[in-house]
C-alpha cells in the first residue's frame, strides 16, 4: 500500500541515494521495514556488514530472518556513515564523501532519528539557518543580544555538485556537549545531496580540527521525513548517551518549528518568501534545486 501522497515520479530524486536506518540499530541478519518516497522498502545487514534493500513483500516481513536468495529484484544498497542507503532508480557512482568519518579518533554515532511532518527540502533549509539560534536554541546555540548573522560566503560548486557556505561565525553559550563556556563558533556548511547536509563546527578540544554533524533526510513522502542525525566528533570525556542527549535536545527544539512551516513543501521561487542576509544559503539552495529540475517536496518556480 502506498502512502497518501503516492510514489515519487521525479527522476532526479529517484536516482539519489537515500538513507533507510542506522546500521547499529538493526539486528544483523534480520529484516527491517520502512517507507521511502511513498513505497514500502525492506532492508537488512548481514554479519559481514553487507547491506541489502528491496521493495517489501509479504513473504519477507519485518523481524524475519534475512535470506539473500529469497530476496529477488534487489535494489542498489550500500552501508555508509553508519547507515544503510538505497535508491529506487539508478544512482550514479558512490555516495558523497565525508573524509573525517575515516579518522580513527572520532566518535561516530547516530544521535537520533526523528519523524518530522515536513518536506525534506524544508528540513534542510532549516538546518542551514543560523538566524534562529538565539530564539529557538536559547542559552545553547545562541543567546540575546548576540543575534546578528555576520556576513559569510556561499558557493555553488559545479565540479563537486554541492553548496558550500564558509566564514560562518556565531556566538554560542554552549556549542557542544564538550563545551564548558561560551565562544564564537566557526561553521562550514555543505549540501552535497538535495536532502542531506553536513555541518563542520570548530571543536572546543582541538582548534586545528572541526566536529562534523550531518543530517540525512529520508523522505517518506513529499511532506514527511525521517531525519537521521550523524555525529562524527572529537569527545573523549562524555558517554554516548550524553552526546546523543545534547543533539536530541537541539533537534527536539527544531521539530515543532519545522512542523509549523507553511507550506510544508519548499517554494523554489526566491520571491515566494522575503529573503534576508541570514537566508543567503537558503537562496543558493533553492536555486540549486531548481537548476537540477527537482520537483519532489518542493513548489517549483511557475513558468
Amino acid at each position: 500500500m502506498m502512502t497518501k501522497h503516492g510514489s515519487c515520479l521525479d527522476p532526479v530524486v529517484l536516482d539519489l541515494w537515500h538513507p533507510l536506518g542506522a546500521v547499529d540499530e538493526v539486528a544483523p541478519g534480520i529484516v527491517a521495514e520502512t517507507v521511502l518516497l511513498g513505497e514500502h522498502v525492506s532492508f537488512a545487514v548481514r554479519d559481514d556488514g553487507r547491506a541489502f534493500a528491496w521493495r517489501s513483500r509479504d513473504d519477507l516481513r519485518h523481524g524475519d530472518p534475512f535470506n539473500p536468495s529469497a530476496a529477488d529484484d534487489l535494489l542498489p544498497a550500500l552501508s555508509a556513515y553508519g547507515y544503510v542507503w538505497t535508491s529506487l532508480g539508478t544512482p550514479s557512482g558512490d555516495i558523497f564523501p565525508i573524509p573525517e568519518y575515516a579518522e580513527a579518533d572520532r566518535r561516530k554515532l547516530n544521535a537520533a532519528t526523528f519523524g518530522v511532518n515536513v518536506s525534506a527540502p524544508r528540513a534542510i533549509e532549516n538546518f542551514l539557518d543560523m538566524g534562529h539560534f538565539p530564539y529557538v536554541h536559547t542559552d545553547i546555540l545562541g543567546v540575546e543580544p548576540h543575534t546578528e548573522v555576520k556576513e559569510y560566503d556561499v558557493e555553488i560548486s559545479v565540479d563537486r555538485d554541492e553548496i558550500v557556505a564558509t566564514r560562518c561565525r556565531f556566538f554560542q553559550p554552549m556549542a557542544s556537549s564538550a563545551s564548558n563556556s561560551g565562544a564564537e563558533v566557526e561553521y562550514i556548511y555543505r549540501v552535497p545531496h538535495p536532502f542531506c547536509s553536513v555541518l563542520y563546527k570548530s571543536s572546543p578540544l582541538d582548534e586545528t580540527r572541526m566536529d562534523v554533524i550531518a543530517v540525512f533526510m529520508q523522505p517518506l513522502d513529499q511532506e514527511r521525513v525521517r531525519a537521521h542525525m550523524m555525529l562524527c566528533i572529537l569527545d573523549e570525556a562524555n558517554e554516548d548517551k550524553i552526546i546523543k542527549r545534547f543533539q536530541q535536545t537541539i533537534f527536539g527544539q527544531d521539530k515543532p518549528i519545522l512542523e509549523n512551516q507553511f507550506p510544508k513543501r519548499l517554494p523554489l521561487d526566491p520571491r515566494a518568501e522575503t529573503p534576508i542576509r541570514a537566508d543567503k544559503s537558503a537562496i543558493a539552495y533553492r536555486r540549486w534545486l531548481s537548476d537540477k529540475g527537482l520537483t519532489y517536496g518542493v513548489i517549483p518556480v511557475a513558468t
